[in-house]
């Protein structure tokens, strides 16, 4: 049985709890909030857990195995290096943290102590992502031509993280994931409408080694919510609409061809190609649950996770270097991998 601490009982830690909760080989044994009103609102759902307003004292219980945290970003770091140093396994919220540098140190320390370093990238862990990365890579689409995704609302606005960090960062750990590649430039245009507030809106392109190219639009004040992506391939397409009740994602038998023949030379250079378009059956459980249900694996058989601390790492990095480039106006900034410690 696994013991579990969980940190944050706001917007995200009812939900952490909840699936912990119902977890089997696991068990919620304590709740820290700083708000006794969210203690109180915790203790009468999950009355097996005791609670707390001292974070350190859940830490340094040795009854926990894992420590989850689903504080503000800013805090990421030293929860986290304080949960690893008293020898317990991290489970850390998106993103990982506010700097590379402090990405790098958390990673170095699980290392260091053989624990499981995992990030809440939760879009990884759902059925359409996970279908998206089998066909990639059994090279259905053929060769990764570009990425395209709209990730827009109206609010939530956050008053310590601008949109890249809130709604990029889904877009950058599903890149990670799929493509198994990392950009090595970026450069992001973007605003803060209202005075003193992160940034609103942004657009991001992602530059590839391998000639992939990838954008991503966000932004908190559209008239509606879109969560669409589009991968397109040298042999078919595919798109990812998370509104959609059904049919989440549908694979088009469409594409281009392109050709150098000098006996076609005098017809179209680039011809189309249009087939089927299929709806794969994707598996609809909770992508948290998923997510949690890996964590336990990971702890129990030594796994690496998924979303372990280096593709949080990696996460952070695009982060960094498209919020540098937002601040220079779109400039391209390149992408600089931190080496980890041997």
């Amino acid at each position: 049985m696994i013991n579990v601490g969980i940190i944050g009982y706001g917007y995200w830690g009812p939900n952490l709890v909840r699936n912990f909760a119902e977890l089997a080989g696991c068990k919620v044994v304590a709740i820290a909030d700083l708000d006794p009103e969210k203690l109180a609102l915790a203790q009468r759902r999950f009355p097996a857990a005791r609670t707390t307003t001292d974070v350190n004292e859940l830490i340094a219980d040795p009854s926990i195995d894992a420590v989850v945290i689903a504080t503000p970003v800013r805090s990421h770091f030293k929860l986290g290096m304080a949960a690893l140093k008293a020898d317990k396994h991290v489970w850390l919220e998106k993103p990982m943290t506010e700097t590379a540098e402090q990405a790098r140190q958390l990673v170095e320390e699980a290392d260091r102590r053989g624990k499981t370093l995992h990030v809440d990238h939760t879009f990884v862990y759902t059925g359409a992502v996970r279908k998206m990365g089998e066909i990639i890579a059994r090279g259905d689409l053929g060769k990764i031509l570009y990425y395209d995704s709209v990730r827009v609302n109206l609010g939530l606005f956050q008053h310590d993280v601008n949109v890249i960090s809130d709604l990029a960062v889904h877009d950058f750990s599903i890149l990670e994931y799929l493509l198994k590649e990392h950009p090595v430039a970026v450069s992001a245009a973007g605003i803060n409408h209202f005075p003193n507030t992160p940034e609103n809106l942004a657009y991001i392109t992602l530059f590839y080694d391998s000639s992939i190219i990838a954008h991503v639009s966000v932004n908190w004040l559209a008239p509606v919510k879109v969560r669409q992506l589009l991968v397109g391939g040298s042999s078919k397409m595919m798109i990812y609409d998370d509104l959609q009740n059904s049919e989440k994602l549908k694979v088009y038998d469409k594409g281009v061809s392109f050709t150098d023949d000098p006996k076609k030379i005098h017809e179209m250079r680039v011809g189309y190609r249009t087939g089927d378009m299929w709806a794969p059956t994707i598996d609809g459980s909770e992508a948290l649950r998923i997510g949690g249900q890996h964590f336990l694996d990971c702890i129990q058989n030594k796994k690496t996770s998924i979303t372990d601390g280096r593709l949080g790492l990696k996460v952070v990095e695009i982060i960094e270097a498209a919020t540098a480039s937002m601040q220079n106006k779109g400039k391209t900034v390149e992408i600089k991998q931190l080496e980890m410690a041997s």
